[in-house]
C-alpha cells in the first residue's frame, strides 16, 4: 500500500498548458501516511488574471504581482517533489502544466502517480459528486481555503488516505501508481520583434499595454496580434 508520496495542486491562469500559466503552487510531502511537509507558493505569472480566476482562487491581481520569481519558485517546488509518486485530483490535469514547464526549461520530467478522481469514481456511489470540494464533505474534511494550491493538496492527500482506509484491503491494486504521460513541444518565447510590434499596435489603438503578458511564447505573440487586427484591422503602413 502507498505510504510515500508527494501531494500537488496548482492554479492556474487557464486551462491549457500550452498556452496558460501556473499562478500557484502547493505541495505536501507523506511519510508512512502522514503529512510531514509542506510547500507553496504563488508565482508572478506576467499576464492578466481573470475575473473567473480571481473568483475561484482568491488570488488578486496584487497578490500576484507580489509573487515568487517563477524560475527560482518552481526549482524549488522540483526540489521538493525530489522524486516521489505524485498524488492528486485529476493530477494529469497538473502534471500537464508541470510537463511543459520542465519542457520549456529543458529538464526532464517523467513521473507516476495515484489520482485520487479515478478512485473515487471507482469505489464511490455513481450519484456521489467526484469533485474534492464535494469529495470533502463526502469525507468530512474541513478546509480553511478552496482552491489555493496547498490548502487542497492538504485536502487531497486526506481523502487519499480515507480511500485507502475504506478501500485499501478490498482493492489494494486500485492504489498502485501508474505512469504518467503528457507529450508536449518546447515553446519558443516570444521574439523582441514581436513584443515591439504588439506594444507599438497597442498604442497605437489605445489599448493599455497592461494587456500584453510580460512573458509569452511566439505562438501566443501571433493569436494575439491575429485576435487585435479581427477587431481593429491592420496598422497603416508607415
Amino acid at each position: 500500500m502507498l505510504e510515500d508520496y508527494v501531494v500537488i495542486d496548482l492554479e492556474m491562469t487557464g486551462l491549457n498548458a500550452k498556452t496558460d500559466a501556473i499562478l500557484e503552487v502547493g505541495a505536501v510531502r507523506v511519510r508512512d501516511g502522514r503529512q510531514t511537509e509542506t510547500y507553496g507558493a504563488i508565482l508572478k505569472c506576467g499576464r492578466e488574471l481573470s475575473e473567473r480566476v480571481v473568483e475561484l482562487t482568491g488570488i488578486t491581481p496584487e497578490m500576484a504581482a507580489d509573487g515568487r520569481e517563477p524560475e527560482e519558485a518552481m526549482q524549488e517546488f522540483f526540489t521538493f517533489l525530489g522524486d516521489d509518486v505524485l498524488v492528486g485530483q485529476n493530477v494529469i490535469f497538473d502534471y500537464s502544466f508541470l510537463k511543459q514547464w520542465a519542457v520549456n526549461h529543458r529538464q526532464t520530467f517523467e513521473r507516476n502517480a495515484v489520482d485520487t478522481l479515478k478512485l473515487a469514481r471507482r469505489f464511490l456511489p455513481a450519484e456521489q459528486k467526484k469533485d474534492l470540494e464535494s469529495l470533502c464533505t463526502y469525507f468530512g474534511i474541513g478546509r480553511a481555503r478552496a482552491h489555493r494550491a496547498l490548502d487542497d493538496a492538504m485536502a487531497t492527500g486526506i481523502v487519499l488516505e480515507r480511500l485507502k482506509q475504506e478501500y485499501g484491503t478490498v482493492q489494494p491494486e486500485a492504489f498502485l501508481p501508474y505512469a504518467l504521460c503528457y507529450r508536449t513541444k518546447k515553446q519558443t518565447p516570444a521574439t523582441g520583434r514581436q513584443m515591439d510590434g504588439l506594444k507599438k499596435y497597442a498604442a497605437h489603438y489605445g489599448i493599455p499595454e497592461t494587456e500584453i503578458p510580460e512573458q509569452m511564447t511566439r505562438s501566443e505573440a501571433s493569436r494575439l496580434l491575429d485576435r487585435w487586427i479581427a477587431v481593429h484591422g491592420r496598422m497603416p503602413r508607415d
